[in-house]
């Protein structure tokens, strides 16, 4: 099912009209997860957005926090609460395994990505301010991988809060691209107490801002995004407030994959369009 258009910039129709003349094969996606930060401003809300630097897969194209799966995510025996893996599992089109897996680095990254920690020492609490010297050598460590996600909860008595993480979307990179992921999108709310700080080295710039601003500057070539990051702000903007997006949330597929891809690589304006695939 198509789902809209976009004009493809021309470094990537050369790329793709390359990669098909080559006959080439597309590379196999990583897994990987990516999370809206949103929290409440005036009548509506905010998003928390980065620039990854240039030197990156995807550099200077701003984004949400998030990254690949680890071996550590699969892996991880820890505290969890919220929906189990199998429940997520069944949300997600996932094995159990697999499930537990994504929904670990979502909560993983952002805390490596922003410094939030969507974890608590119940099931019904979050933690409060981690952005202490202890917390930031915490951080790093995890970051750095000389501590896993599991051990760093385990060693300050806290449990995953998965129930904080809302499934959106998943989408995978464009075949014609050399590195490729296979996305799942997740929205969380800022926790009570919390604040993003500006703390990876993979981003260069951080700002909060309401969807719609966001869309406009990209649109004003302010901010330059791709097409997963425009769709997703632009749904959750049609969502109105935080309720919305919730109730929004709990009605979406997000197991099945969109996959872009590049139509009228032939002709004088070739355009982005997307795709749901089961692919």
């Amino acid at each position: 099912m198509t789902i809209d258009g976009f004009a493809a910039p021309p470094a990537l129709v050369e790329h793709a009209r390359r990669f098909r003349a080559e006959g080439a094969v597309p590379a196999v996606p990583r897994v990987a997860a990516t999370v809206l930060l949103l929290r409440p401003a005036g009548d509506g809300f905010e998003v928390y957005m980065i620039r990854r630097v240039a030197a990156m897969t995807f550099g200077g194209m701003y984004a949400f926090p998030g990254g690949g799966v680890d071996r550590s995510d699969s892996e991880a025996h820890l505290g969890w609460a919220g929906p189990d893996p199998a429940a997520w599992g069944v949300r997600l089109g996932l094995d159990p395994a697999a499930a537990q897996a994504v929904v670990c680095a979502a909560a993983r990254e952002v805390f490596e990505e922003a410094g939030v920690l969507l974890a608590g020492p119940d099931p019904d609490t979050v933690v409060g301010d981690v952005s202490g010297d202890d917390w930031e050598a915490a951080r790093q460590d995890l970051e750095g991988r000389r501590v896993g996600f599991a051990d760093l909860l385990a060693g300050r008595g806290l449990t995953l809060r998965s129930d904080l993480l809302l499934p959106w979307s998943r989408w995978i990179t464009p075949e014609f691209e050399p590195r490729r992921f296979d996305t799942y999108f997740f929205v969380a709310l800022l926790p009570e107490g919390q604040r993003t700080r500006d703390v990876s080295g993979e981003a260069d710039h951080t700002l909060w801002l309401r969807p719609a601003d966001a869309l406009a500057r990209a649109e004003a070539g302010e901010l330059t995004m791709l097409p997963p990051t425009m769709v997703t702000l632009a749904e959750v903007a049609a969502a109105g407030d935080l309720g919305g997006v919730a109730r929004d949330a709990a009605e979406r597929d997000p197991g099945t994959p969109i996959l872009p891809y590049i139509e009228g690589l032939d002709g004088a304006e070739p355009s982005f369009r997307l795709s749901r695939s089961d692919r």
